[in-house]
């Protein structure tokens, strides 16, 4: 890398390119903790029913328990039966019949359909109070969807904000630095604020909720954009500065060709090499910033 400070070119050494390379790094450390510290999450919410709703929540709720503690009773009921049929069926085969096993059997089995009843009492409970608990329970999930996507849409808005203003500022640095020993720097913020602009793309490129999907678009035109402006200005500031290297290097300004110590046009394009001070007319050499018998600029 070259810079050229007060007309002079000063070649960028190894160690400052390292050093740049080091603080790109440690700018792009910082730059990904504050991406990360940008997102907005309020976290759990209570849910809030109305009176109705709750209501009828908890009369779903009761109902469920209700039903619950039927089918337990059902199991429970189903066991004693067969335990007490076999026993009755085992009295009887062995010609021992027992009317204490009989009254046992008949009792277990109308327990049995007690809870069947129960069950069934329980199970129409819970079929009639589930619309309207289901309807309170999706409309507060619902609420609760939206108010995610509220966070996340100002959470995508905050970081594309806050890496619009970072290239914003870190294109402006390198504009105003590419005369500067300190161009390196700048360009290790123009380094990490690119790089992390990429990491928003990347995350963000996999959603495909209306408002997301035109964030890495929007991110990438404003990039190229001040991207081709640096260009365009660091192409204005080598064309003004071009002829001088050249003619330091003795060769046409023009061209880039070698320009001999003989003869006053390029041997590449024909154009003048030397020509008239407008102040003193003595022989000047076209590109150079002073004359070399007046001075004069």
């Amino acid at each position: 890398m070259n810079i050229q400070v007060d007309n002079e070119e000063i070649q960028t050494t190894r160690g400052e390119k390292a050093l740049a390379l080091v603080l790109t790094v440690f700018l792009l450390i910082g730059g990904i903790w504050a991406y990360e510290k940008l997102e907005i999450h309020h976290g759990y919410v209570q849910p809030s029913y109305t009176p109705a709703e709750q209501a009828a929540i908890s009369t779903y709720d009761a109902a469920q328990q209700r039903l619950y503690v039927s089918r337990s009773a059902v199991g429970r009921a189903q066991n004693r039966l067969v335990l007490s049929r076999e026993a009755y069926r085992t009295a009887i085969e062995a010609h021992q019949p027992s009317a204490k096993l009989g009254a046992r059997y008949r009792a277990d089995s109308r327990r049995l359909e007690a809870a069947q009843a129960a069950e069934r009492a329980a199970s129409s409970a819970v079929r009639r109070t589930a619309p309207a608990a289901r309807a309170a329970q999706d409309r507060e999930a619902a609420a609760a969807d939206a108010r995610s996507s509220h966070d996340a849409r100002n959470t995508f808005l905050f970081r594309l904000g806050f890496l619009l203003a970072l290239l914003a500022v870190a294109f402006f640095v390198f504009t105003r630095l590419r005369t500067s020993r300190y161009l390196p720097a700048a360009c290790a913020l123009l380094g990490a604020a690119t790089i992390l602009a990429f990491v928003m793309g990347v995350d963000y490129v996999s959603d495909y909720v209306g408002w997301r999907d035109l964030g890495p678009l929007v991110l990438s035109a404003v990039g190229v954009t001040l991207s081709l402006l640096a260009f365009w200005s660091l192409q204005r500031y080598l064309v003004r500065r071009i002829p001088l290297r050249r003619v330091r290097k003795r060769e046409c300004p023009f061209c880039g060709y070698p320009v001999g110590a003989q003869g006053t046009h390029c041997e590449g394009c024909g154009r003048d090499v030397v020509a008239e001070c407008e102040k003193c007319s003595a022989p000047r050499r076209v590109g150079t910033a002073h004359c070399a018998a007046c001075g004069s600029a």
